[in-house]
């Protein structure tokens, strides 16, 4: 399994569609902060991004200081930090003042129509929550907007016609629908990552560059594939085709970490999930994730987490119960 396919199917996504509006110009919305809109979207969720995929039409995105962004029908962006945003059919409106956001979100997928009766773009919104510290991990180095056109995959056109078909059958009285919806949101979400790696251009740093490195990529997809082998930076340099200094130098640039530090953290975080979804005793636990014996493991990931391993686990079932 290669290294993104590992961390998605560790990083714990639940995701939805939430709301499929009609906009005709001249319109603005203002979206609110991932932090704020948390609570409704998703209670209890540790880390939210916010996704809009554009199926109509055209449109623009202000977010902070940057220039305003055009978007057209097939592109998809991503807030990996969650930021406030406006969307806009030209830069410079003044957003309006519609319900407030728990009514909106009340029903979903909510149908919004709105705007002045000229053209007309159509927007489908959604989120993914995951855990904070995987989604660190994923989401490093990316910038605040990250756009991508769907339409330009092999799995674009199926994609919205997928979310087309979803959005009818969660209006009908079939059972289901929410769920085929929250599935895409997963599916729309790893294309757009897939993507995005596609199109990476030089000077970008972070895990997903790293992956698409042909030296650190290799090495990263090695310590995925094997992450309780006992690693050495001379196996890892084999793995990548390179020598070892090459490999750390690279590895430390685009990552931010060397790579038997990088080995340690995702070791980690294996084990908070195994430790979080499985009752495994801890001594299978530390076997599992390349420790031989439990007092390593235990100072390890207290180094990492601030608590002993059976500690934290603990108070991560009475949070979760509380959830």
């Amino acid at each position: 399994m290669d290294a993104l396919s590992e961390i998605l199917r560790v990083v714990r996504l639940v995701g939805a569609i939430f709301i499929h509006a009609r906009f005709t110009a001249p319109w603005c919305y203002q979206s609110p902060c991932a932090d704020s809109a948390a609570p409704l979207l998703e209670p209890g969720a540790e880390r939210v991004v916010i996704f809009h995929l554009i199926t109509e039409g055209e449109c623009f995105v202000e977010l902070g200081d940057l220039a305003p962004t055009r978007l057209s029908a097939g592109d998809v962006i991503i807030f990996p930090r969650g930021d406030a945003h406006r969307m806009t059919s030209e830069p410079g409106l003044t957003p309006a003042s519609g319900a407030r956001l728990d009514v909106v979100l009340s029903r979903r997928p909510r149908q919004l129509a709105y705007g002045g009766g000229g053209l007309t773009t159509r927007i489908v919104c959604g989120y993914l929550a995951c855990d904070d510290r995987l989604a660190q991990m994923l989401l490093a180095g990316l910038p605040s907007l990250v756009r991508v056109n769907v339409r330009g995959s092999n799995a674009g056109a199926w994609l919205e016609a997928s979310v087309r078909y979803a959005l009818a059958e969660a209006r009908s009285p079939r059972p289901g629908g929410a769920g085929v919806l929250a599935k895409l949101a997963e599916v729309l979400f790893i294309e757009v990552l897939r993507l995005y790696m596609n199109e990476q251009r030089g000077g970008r740093t972070g895990w997903l560059a790293g992956l698409a490195d042909p030296i650190v990529g290799p090495a990263l997809n090695a310590l995925h594939k094997r992450p309780a082998h006992a690693w050495t930076l001379e196996e890892l340099a084999f793995a990548a085709s390179t020598s070892r200094s090459v490999l750390a130098e690279r590895f430390h640039q685009l990552v931010g970490s060397t790579p038997m530090q990088y080995l340690t953290q995702w070791r980690m975080l294996l084990a908070a999930n195994l430790l979080r979804r499985s009752n495994s005793p801890m001594a299978r636990i530390a076997e599992d994730v390349g420790y031989q014996t439990d007092t390593a493991f235990s100072r390890a990931f207290r180094r990492e987490f601030g608590a002993p391993p059976a500690t934290w686990r603990r108070s991560q079932s009475m949070h979760d119960q509380v959830r």
